[in-house]
């Protein structure tokens, strides 16, 4: 049989696990999952007959080396500052590989000793990146091959509570890592093409600078810029583009109500808040509020940031339970961003009935035969339950489908590659459909960058 070992049994997992056991017959496949938690491997195991569980703790060099060198094909599922370890196995071995993540510079310069043994390492084949890619560039590519320029590129991704599960005022709960939430947009300005001119947005004006969006059936949703979208200019051939902008979706009003949290500091990551342990909400709270004799938390914190009493957001802060006196930090040395986490996930996190949600948002301005048009197309895709999340399915699908194509010889590229050309992205995203991950597209009047979309 033709071995496949998947480091990592998290969140994103389940669905990949699901697709190889479901072609584990007709492609042959014997299917390893490795991980520090035996129990989490043996969970996603599920008694499959071509499933084997194992413990790999990837700090282990032999136990990483051993099941390594045992497999056809390895897919990475860890945090990504851990796949350059697997990595350089698979280089030691000549086994390929398949990781959802951003390509590290450690990566990339594993490029060349890659080609040279004729190993494919897929890259940036999740969600975002990965169905994000693939479902530009075909766009992209259709656009160019019928003669057309590129004006414009807009495209926006968000990871939200499906509108069934939809059950607070923020419209919102946690389907990814909390702290990728709390700290999203820290570290740099956001940066982007707008009608030929650089355009800057500083953290502390971040999520008042939104752009509203209008998906079929689903309703309203805002987006605030993602850190660089620069970036993508050259990985998809849009070097005279005038407008260039990535964001992260939230529904209409998020931004303005987490933006209190990022003028107070309670998102600040530098450092540690003393007796962070033992402190309550309320004073917690209170530490980035100015001393009053009188003058209650709450009073303090709606003089700061002028929030009149019948606003809904109060009600937004409010519904968090942050001036309890009862309830505790519990996280020695704790950061505000991690003590405004620990918050958080009280409130936000998905209940045992729950759904999540993908929706992707693209827009493709182009001119052709001296007409200017547009192209918008979304997608958006519903989780099953609290295992077989949209998020895990969003990830997880496309990294099974980019493995058993190399595995198949059908994906041959060496190197280290991501899912931009039309080999990769076709075959997939023909795929995804069977999936129910599905773009719809529709042709829209050309208004170029609506500055009217954008608040601030």
């Amino acid at each position: 049989m033709r071995k496949i070992l998947v480091i990592g049994a998290g969140k994103s997992t389940a669905v990949l696990i699901r697709y190889f056991q479901n072609k584990s017959i007709s492609e042959n496949l014997h299917i390893t999952i490795g991980d520090v938690s035996y129990e989490n491997a043996k969970k996603l195991q599920a008694d499959h007959l071509n499933t084997k569980a194992i413990a790999l703790d990837v700090f282990d060099q032999n136990s990483r080396e051993s099941a390594i060198q045992d497999a056809d094909i390895v897919v990475s599922m860890l945090p990504a500052r851990f796949h350059i370890n697997v990595a350089k196995d698979c280089l030691k071995f000549n086994k390929s590989m398949v990781t959802a993540s951003y390509v590290s510079k450690e990566m990339q310069a594993l490029d060349e000793e890659a080609k040279a043994k004729g190993l494919t390492f897929m890259n940036e084949i999740g969600v975002d990146p990965g169905i994000d890619h693939m479902s530009a560039m075909q766009v992209i590519d259709r656009i160019k091959e019928q003669g057309g320029k590129m004006l414009l590129f807009e495209s926006f991704t968000g990871g939200l509570v499906a509108p069934e599960s939809d059950t607070n005022l923020w419209n919102y709960k946690f389907t990814w890592n909390p702290r990728n939430v709390v700290v999203a947009g820290q570290g740099s300005a956001a940066k982007f093409l707008q009608e030929g001119t650089y355009k800057y947005i500083p953290y502390n004006k971040l999520f008042r600078r939104t752009e509203f969006l209008e998906v079929d059936g689903y309703g309203r949703f805002e987006a605030y810029a993602n850190r660089d979208s620069l970036k993508y200019q050259n990985i998809y051939g849009l070097e005279d583009v005038l407008t260039l902008y990535r964001g992260t979706i939230r529904r209409i009003g998020f931004s303005r109500a987490w933006n209190t949290f990022v003028q107070l500091g309670m998102t600040d990551d530098d450092y540690t808040i003393d007796n962070s342990e033992h402190m309550s909400y309320r004073d917690f709270v209170n530490s980035f509020l100015p001393y009053s004799p009188t003058d209650s938390v709450e009073l303090k914190l709606r003089h700061a940031l002028r929030i009149d009493q019948d606003d809904i957001m109060w009600d937004k802060l409010l519904e968090l339970d942050l001036f309890n006196s009862n309830k505790k930090i519990g996280i020695p040395n704790a950061t505000p961003a991690q003590a405004l986490q620990k918050i958080l996930v009280e409130k936000w996190s998905l209940a045992p009935e729950d759904k999540d949600m993908i929706v992707m948002y693209h827009k493709f301005g182009y001119e052709i035969n001296g007409e200017k048009k547009q192209i918008d197309a979304t997608m958006v895709s519903i989780g099953e339950d609290q295992t077989y999340t949209s998020m895990a399915k969003t990830v997880g699908l496309p990294v099974a489908m980019a493995t058993l194509k190399i595995l198949n010889g059908d994906i041959n590229a060496p190197g280290v590659q991501i899912p931009i050309t039309k080999n990769i992205y076709e075959p997939i995203l023909k795929e995804l459909e069977e999936y129910d991950i599905i773009f719809k597209e529709k042709e829209c009047e050309y208004l170029g960058y609506n500055p009217e979309g954008v608040k601030g």
